[in-house]
């Protein structure tokens, strides 16, 4: 993972003199704890082999202990995997230029989700955020030689069950398919900071995984190491960048560093510094001549500065560097009144934008399988559509570095969710503090790429509860006396109103923050006659209005709409055998999460299409059929310009095989529409 790379670089440091081997030490050395892992079911003897990063589900799979979960309806039959305890194991050496040193931390940079891991038998964390990584110093608990690193992970549906007795009732969770994973409708999945789309969704499966889900790795150091470096652009002109690097340094002594800034190989500043003991923040201002302007894509270059900072104990030791690509860009959402309202669009270096692309899901239920080169293909299939910005879903992860460094580099902007959806959630101090944390640690790591452009608090939820307007929402708060759903929407408002724009505005000022999507703006919820914020449209589909009605609702930014259809027939065959090739079989029914989505695709084609008879070509014009639709509706949207800015239609890709909303299907195929 990227973040560890810039926590550490000097695995191995090679001096070229003799002079330089004694006058120069190396500090930080980056060990990753990656083989030799094995797993097992607590109160289980025997332990298996195990991949780490990985999951429960996909190591049971390499141990042929069970089937694959996406054939036919095995999804089914594994609903068990959940409600067990697991462990993982791995036995690693430490050598003695690791043992000698000053600190030595275990870095976990992703644990799914509630575990507690020992070193040799201690106990050193407790963890319950799938969204956050977590560091310990462990230097007292090891030993020259082997040592043995023991994670066990907890049931997220048995604590999940816990927590909603102990709050009392239950809360709203509408895709959290608890009957599918036999715990009726007990839906637990807002309890646990973990990906929601795990437990089910309208075009996911639900298989609820645990895992070691990010690398782990040890790290050790004399003097200190740099644990974050903000890239603040103050000033942008066509002359001049005038920029600041803002460094998060833990010393472990008060002493004297030099840092330095290199850009594209050149120094650009330098400064000797004071540091205590402890955490220190350190800023070193640098510019930037002649700068050249980053750009989404299709409206100029994306032109990427390689980025490095460098912390010396001078004539000692090289602590600690960073290296990052950053983009020189001014990026903000422009909501100002104008004659028909009020504007909501992306203005990038001055110029409006008018915003064309997708929403974007995980690409896997087991997220480790997703490898770079796959991340690369997904990226590139968007910016080869000519689409400019990807919405980063809030059911999913805040995603690796790699889809942002790709992002970057194809001038995809990002609109990225806060990983909270269509649920409303607790608002005890242990969840809120959880959920500040959470912020805080993704806002850091994802703040100094130029593809971000927007933070955003949360998908439907206040549409969902429709707290401005009696009769509006899901029907959720009417199920409520009035005292919960006080506290309900109070919980609500203390987390999207007051926990995360203070972070964004803590931790990431120049990135502009929307408190829910869709919304007409604060207070004043979502409406196909609103003038102001964004919008949701699902006329087409759930409420069975025609494409021409993509026509009739103008807004000034479409973050959502969509239609349905089939992957292409070599897509089917790898869940559903040839006497199921039916729209209505069990199998093809357990591939489609939308309710009577089957039916509703052949609902639509009736009114244009002759049936095909085939199965293949019924497959094949469902495409056409999507095709269509979404055609119809980004030229209604574009035809809108400037009124409307914005065209994102739902989604880019799936998280398995299944027949969705997608135009590029679980396998990378494209559909028509893509």
């Amino acid at each position: 993972m990227k973040r560890i790379n810039y926590l550490l670089v000097l695995s191995i440091f090679i001096m070229t003199s003799c002079q330089q081997k004694e006058e120069f030490q190396n500090n930080i050395i980056q060990q990753e704890i990656a083989d030799n892992w094995k797993f097992k079911g607590t109160g289980k003897k025997s332990w298996m082999q195990a991949t780490v990063p990985g999951t429960v589900h996909t190591d049971l799979l390499n141990n042929g202990m069970i089937d694959d979960p996406f054939y036919r309806t095995n999804e089914r039959d594994l609903q068990w995997i959940d409600k067990a305890d697991w462990e993982y194991r791995s036995k690693f050496i430490i050598e003695k230029d690791i043992f000698e040193k000053n600190e030595i931390k275990l870095v976990f940079e992703g644990l799914d989700t509630y575990a507690t891991v020992y070193l040799n038998e201690n106990e050193i964390l407790q963890t319950d955020n799938m969204f956050r990584s977590w560091e310990v110093s462990c230097k007292e608990f090891l030993h020259l030689g082997e040592n043995e690193l023991r994670v066990v992970l907890y049931s997220p549906i048995n604590i999940g069950l816990e927590k909603l007795e102990a709050n009392g009732y239950s809360l709203p969770a509408s895709n959290d398919q608890s009957e599918n994973g036999e715990l009726g409708d007990k839906k637990v999945s807002i309890f646990t900071r973990k990906a929601g789309y795990h437990f089910g969704w309208d075009w996911g499966p639900r298989l609820v995984t645990s895992g070691i889900w990010r690398p782990v790795q040890l790290l050790a150091y004399d003097y200190g190491k740099v644990e974050n470096v903000h890239i603040i652009q103050n000033k942008l002109t066509d002359g001049l960048a005038s920029m600041e690097a803002v460094l998060e340094i833990n010393s472990m002594m008060d002493d004297e560093f030099n840092v330095s800034i290199y850009v594209d190989g050149e120094e650009h500043a330098g400064k000797k510094m004071a540091v205590s003991k402890g955490t220190n923040q350190l800023s070193l201002p640098f510019e930037i001549k002649d700068p050249k302007f980053w750009w989404p894509n299709g409206m100029g270059d994306q032109h990427l500065y390689d980025v490095e900072v460098r912390v010396e104990k001078t004539g000692v030791a090289l602590v600690d560097k960073m290296h990052f690509k950053i983009g020189l860009r001014t990026a903000k959402l422009v909501q100002e009144p104008d004659a028909d309202g009020k504007s909501f669009y992306f203005e990038i270096n001055g110029q409006p934008v008018f915003a064309k692309g997708a929403n974007y899901i995980p690409n896997d239920v087991f997220l480790p399988r997703f490898q770079p080169a796959d991340y690369e293909r997904i990226i590139k299939d968007a910016a080869e559509a000519n689409m400019n910005m990807l919405r980063v879903w809030g059911g999913g992860i805040y995603e690796n570095d790699i889809f942002y460094d790709l992002c970057d580099q194809y001038g995809i902007m990002v609109w990225q969710d806060f990983m909270y959806a269509c649920s409303m959630y607790p608002g005890d101090d242990d969840f809120l503090n959880n959920a500040r944390l959470e912020a805080e640690e993704n806002i850091k790591r994802l703040r100094n790429h130029p593809s971000l452009v927007l933070w955003c608090g949360n998908n439907e939820i206040e549409a969902a509860w429709g707290e401005y307007e009696a009769g509006r929402g899901w029907n959720w708060k009417e199920r409520y006396i009035e005292e919960q759903r006080q506290q309900i929407w109070h919980d609500y408002d203390t987390l999207f109103h007051h926990i995360l724009p203070e972070a964004v505005k803590q931790f990431n000022p120049q990135t502009d923050y929307w408190h829910s999507s869709p919304s007409g703006g604060m207070g004043k919820l979502a409406s196909h006659t609103n003038t102001s914020g964004d919008m949701h449209y699902w006329g087409v589909w759930h409420g069975q209005e025609p494409f021409s009605d993509f026509r009739k609702y103008r807004a000034r930014f479409m973050s959502e709409y969509g239609f349905q259809s089939f992957p292409e027939l070599n897509t089917v065959k790898t869940y559903a055998l040839p006497d199921e090739w039916n729209i209505e079989s069990e199998v093809m029914a357990a591939h489609q999460r939308s309710g009577i989505g089957n039916l509703r695709i052949r609902q639509y084609m009736e009114e244009d299409y002759i049936i095909p008879e085939g199965f293949e070509e019924f497959l094949y014009v469902s495409q056409l059929l999507q095709a269509e639709g979404i055609k119809t509706a980004i030229e209604a949207h574009r035809a809108e310009k400037p009124y409307c800015m914005g065209t994102l239609y739902w989604q880019l890709n799936d998280c398995w095989p299944v027949a969705s909303w997608s135009g590029i299907d679980y396998y990378g195929r494209w559909k028509a529409m893509q």
